[in-house]
């Protein structure tokens, strides 16, 4: 079976790490890369054994799938002259700038019968396939991403460019409406919001709050919902859990087990199988257009709240 053709679009440090696994990935062909900066790109292919692209169209010709690396202002613009090539995509997150270039892309990879895949790449991390499975009705969920400033992905806010995995996420979980927002945020380094919060509240009953920064010390990426049977505390970052229930005897605390995994390379691997089969990914771009949609929202609220 002829193994699909599959390229990266963008090498800045998201798109190279998606180059080195898609060369190690055995069930694709790693053909070509493509960015604007063409010594880099040459430097990258040899690493990589792979071919550096003289331009987009060049690109489209050497690959049947591809991901979009590039900054989010330009994955509109990529990605609808991709698909209308005949190409499945995974587009890192968030899907564009706005929901209607979103939605737009979605209706343009549905009219083609294309795989449209968003980079949500927490959806693959074994850790919440441990929470999926012990899920019953959630109550109320916490989420907290915090990480130091990291000098890209600044021409988005941090609601954008972190908060916006929790969103997706909870979205899945819930599987309810929102009904109410409030929402907060600063900005300290850079033009839009470093530090947010959100509070969600669902049309279920359930609630959700939300916390994301990029100017913190450390790094943190967890998960606490709770629900009427148990309490669960995930660590996506370490994958690991912990599920603490009610007993005859008090509270009994349970070690999850964890199959580690690197989700990237989940993600990557999943999305070569879907554009080979037609299976509809884990994150499409219906589902990734209502994150943005929830994202964006919550950024507007954030920036209303902007000193003058």
């Amino acid at each position: 079976m002829t193994k699909l053709r599959v390229g990266v679009v963008g090498i800045g440090h998201i798109g190279t790490n998606h180059a080195r696994l898609y060369s190690s990935l055995e069930n694709g062909e790693f053909t070509a890369i493509y960015d604007v900066d063409a010594g880099k790109a040459e430097r990258l292919a040899r690493e990589f054994g792979t071919t550096a692209a003289s331009s987009l169209e060049d690109f489209a010709t050497r690959v049947d799938a591809a991901s979009i690396a590039t900054p989010t202002s330009s994955h509109f613009k990529i990605a609808r002259q991709l698909l209308a090539a005949g190409k499945h995509l995974l587009v890192e997150k968030p899907i564009a700038e706005n929901t209607a270039d979103a939605s737009a892309l979605a209706e343009l990879a549905a009219k083609r019968q294309l795989i449209l895949q968003v980079g949500h790449v927490e959806r693959f991390n074994p850790v919440l396939g441990a929470l999926e499975e012990r899920l019953t009705r959630p109550r109320f969920i916490e989420a907290h991403r915090l990480s130091p400033y990291p000098n890209r992905s600044t021409d988005i806010g941090v609601v954008l460019d972190l908060m916006i995995h929790d969103l997706e996420i909870i979205l899945h979980l819930v599987r309810s409406s929102v009904e109410a927002i409030d929402a907060v945020g600063v900005p300290v380094l850079s033009r839009g919001e470093d530090i947010a919060n959100a509070r969600l509240r669902f049309d279920n009953g359930c609630i959700a709050n939300v916390t994301s920064s990029r100017i913190s010390p450390e790094r943190m990426r967890k998960i606490r919902v709770f629900q009427e049977d148990a309490y669960l505390s995930l660590d996506y970052q370490t994958q690991t859990g912990e599920i603490y229930r009610r007993s005859s005897t008090g509270i009994d605390r349970e070690e999850v087990a964890i199959e580690p995994g690197e989700p990237l390379k989940r993600q990557l691997a999943s999305f070569i199988e879907c554009a080979a089969t037609g299976r509809a990914p884990k994150v499409s771009g219906l589902e990734a257009t209502a994150a943005l949609e929830l994202a964006v929202e919550i950024t507007k609220r954030v920036t209303m709240g902007f000193a003058p």
